[in-house]
């Protein structure tokens, strides 16, 4: 089974052998060019682009969230034209923190890939372990291995996920729990710096999501992880998780992180809370 974590001394090693590939997907919700040009000024040699805003969602009708999963079939084609075949061995990386790359390695996942892997300490921790760098665009090119391999899409997601209806039936009939990975004051509605409504899912637990790193930006060890989401969730966990957040991108981390800690399982709730709070009519809760 592939590692769920790679660190950069072996991605190097990695990357002298064929059959990988590198995408940064860097990125900032705040001023979303600056991805593109974080990574046209340096990256990961042979790394390719992808963009949570334009390539990684759905057309947003402002009712579906801020970024829709797309179609399965279309993500496929799109990692199809990167070059992505069932034998393609991946890694993913952004900034350092894994926000966006933990969410591509579970689109991955989802569409039905296995052999999927996050830098940790992403690009920051690539520099610091004096990696080589490539300035410029780079476009995929397909050998004709590639073109005739393909990428077969399964035919059921690998990885579970959930809909907005069954989020609210579930509030009348616990049957999971919800997981919420935004910042604490986000999550109580004390601030809402992105969406139009304070406040969270009701019954819904918070787990931070940079909770799941250390110090130096990197993931803690998985006994630590584990000890601390047996620690809040409890004998929920035998009835099952659902992660969101405020789009459905940091809720992966949550679920990444459970993952590196052998809590394997858990569901994603793509819509999150800026779906959820785009019907007036779905209830609210406010507080800790």
């Amino acid at each position: 089974m592939t590692a769920l974590l790679i660190q950069p001394e072996a991605l190097r090693e990695r990357l002298t052998r064929p059959g990988c590939l590198v995408f940064d997907v860097r990125h900032d919700l705040a001023d979303h060019q600056a991805g593109r040009r974080a990574y046209e000024a340096g990256h990961i040699p042979g790394a390719l682009y992808l963009d949570h805003e334009t390539q990684l969602c759905a057309l947003k009708t402002g009712r579906n969230g801020r970024h829709p999963l797309p179609d399965r079939a279309d993500f496929a084609a799109l990692m199809r034209a990167q070059g992505l075949t069932a034998r393609t061995d991946v890694v993913v990386y952004d900034a350092g923190n894994a926000m966006f790359a933990a969410h591509l390695w579970w689109m991955l996942r989802w569409l039905g890939h296995e052999s999927v892997s996050v830098l940790d300490g992403g690009w920051a921790a690539w520099l610091a372990a004096g990696g080589a760098v490539e300035t410029g665009a780079r476009a995929p090119s397909l050998s004709e291995a590639q073109a005739i391999q393909g990428l077969v899409l399964s035919g059921k997601p690998s990885m579970p996920v959930v809909d907005a209806r069954a989020v609210l039936s579930n509030l009348d009939e616990p049957r999971f729990t919800v997981l919420d990975a935004r910042a604490p004051e986000r999550f109580s509605g004390a601030v809402e710096p992105i969406d139009p409504v304070p406040g969270h899912i009701p019954g819904a637990l918070n787990r931070p999501f940079e909770r799941n790193l250390g110090p130096d930006g990197r993931f803690k060890p998985a006994a630590e992880l584990r000890a601390e989401f047996e620690s809040l969730l409890g004998g929920r966990l035998d009835r099952g998780i659902v992660h969101q957040c405020g789009s459905g991108i940091t809720a992966c981390h949550n679920l990444f992180a459970m993952e590196l800690a052998g809590l394997r399982g858990s569901a994603l709730y793509p819509g999150s809370w800026s779906e959820w709070c785009a019907d007036a009519a779905r209830p609210v809760a406010k507080g800790d």
